[in-house]
């Protein structure tokens, strides 16, 4: 690892150029590299970094040059930032912007989304804004997302006895939001945000069990606790951030990045909870696949556990259906251990036959199942 001195309106900085992650492959999505080494560059690197996010396309229309007097820095730092990103020169970070810009253009997204917000924008202004901020985040996620890493994460959770999730702030809202649709589908799992509670219970874990910490900086002194509380104990641990050389990534076993792009209002920490519910929601889809048959059971089984609960719906010309529903209710109906059947009274208070037990459909939608 070389230490190289960059030039800078004040003197000189040190730079550690391999301190920028270089996982991604050269086709991943140049301004998603970008952002995603933002906060491990310094000095004129960062400077290099912060122009090229704030104007892609006037960046890859520049010659070396030109980039070079408008970021405030020389040629040489230049080639040292594109050598940071993975490429061979300039040329080829050019190439790689131009692509990227050019893509965005024909998908119909707004490149640059970075313009502030201002307080007299009408609404349909700030929607756009905002469409175009997540539609840009989603898609840099899923450049930086490691697919092999996913695959990993699913097969740990799918045997695992226990899943412990730890988050503070933002961060715990998706962690309850994974620890939900994990329960639906039969996988024990509990989602910390309190860090006594949570280094109690990452200490009882064992080899086996699983931890995901998540923090979108990947520096939460509470979660980096945890976690490594659970690791020390033999349990697999699982990182969600958008900073792959954080502290919480270092600390895990496998690392899952996401992407945010910021807007007015909405600094990356909040802008990132889209990128990181999509991620959760692939490797929640990931774990029930690799589980399907009891996925499918559990699922099956917590929708009908709150069935009573939603409104009755009167159906005309059956003046016995609410009948029925409220018997249900009661107690009455019951629903079969293993055939899923609604079993109860055939017939109403006044004698009308209702039919036959109906047995469910199936594998219920979200709609039908414990969201209400």
């Amino acid at each position: 690892m070389v230490d190289h001195e960059v030039d800078t309106a004040a003197g000189t900085a040190v730079v550690d150029a391999d301190a920028i992650d270089r996982r991604s492959s050269a086709s991943d999505g140049v301004l998603a590299r970008v952002r995603s080494g933002l906060g491990e560059l310094t000095g004129a690197l960062r400077r290099v970094a912060e122009h090229v996010l704030s104007d892609p396309e006037a960046a890859a229309r520049s010659t070396i040059v030109e980039l070079a007097e408008r970021s405030g820095t020389s040629p040489a730092t230049i080639t040292r930032f594109c050598r940071a990103m993975g490429f061979e020169g300039y040329a080829d970070l050019r190439l790689g912007i131009a692509s990227e810009t050019g893509r965005a253009r024909s998908a119909g997204w707004t490149v640059d989304i970075g313009r502030e917000i201002q307080p007299s924008d009408p609404l349909a202004r700030v929607l756009d804004q905002i469409m175009a901020a997540d539609t840009r985040a989603m898609h840099d996620t899923a450049t930086l997302l490691d697919l092999t890493e996913v695959e990993r994460a699913a097969v740990a959770i799918a045997g695992a006895s226990r899943v412990n999730i730890f988050g503070a702030s933002g961060s715990a809202l998706v962690g309850e939001e994974m620890q939900f649709s994990l329960h639906r589908i039969g996988v024990a799992a509990w989602a910390w945000n309190d860090v006594h509670e949570g280094l109690a219970s990452a200490a009882l874990l064992r080899s086996g069990d699983v931890a995901l910490g998540i923090s979108h900086t990947g520096q939460t002194r509470e979660t980096i606790e945890m976690l490594a509380e659970a690791g020390s104990r033999g349990a697999t641990t699982l990182a969600l951030t958008g900073f792959p050389r954080s502290p919480l990534a270092e600390l895990a076993d496998i690392v899952l990045l996401t992407a945010s792009q910021a807007t007015t209002f909405r600094p990356d920490a909040l802008s990132a909870r889209h990128p990181q519910l999509v991620v959760l929601d692939l490797l929640y889809i990931a774990v029930a696949q690799r589980t399907h048959d009891r996925a499918h059971a559990a699922f099956r089984r917590t929708a009908q556990a709150v069935d009573g609960h939603k409104a009755a719906k009167r159906l005309s010309g059956n003046p016995g259906a609410s009948e029925a529903e409220s018997s249900r209710r009661s107690g009455k109906a019951e629903v079969g251990p293993d055939t899923g059947v609604v079993s109860g009274p055939t017939s109403n208070a006044a004698g009308r036959r209702l039919g036959p037990p109906q047995p469910t459909r199936g594998f219920p939608t979200a709609s039908e199942g414990v969201l209400s």
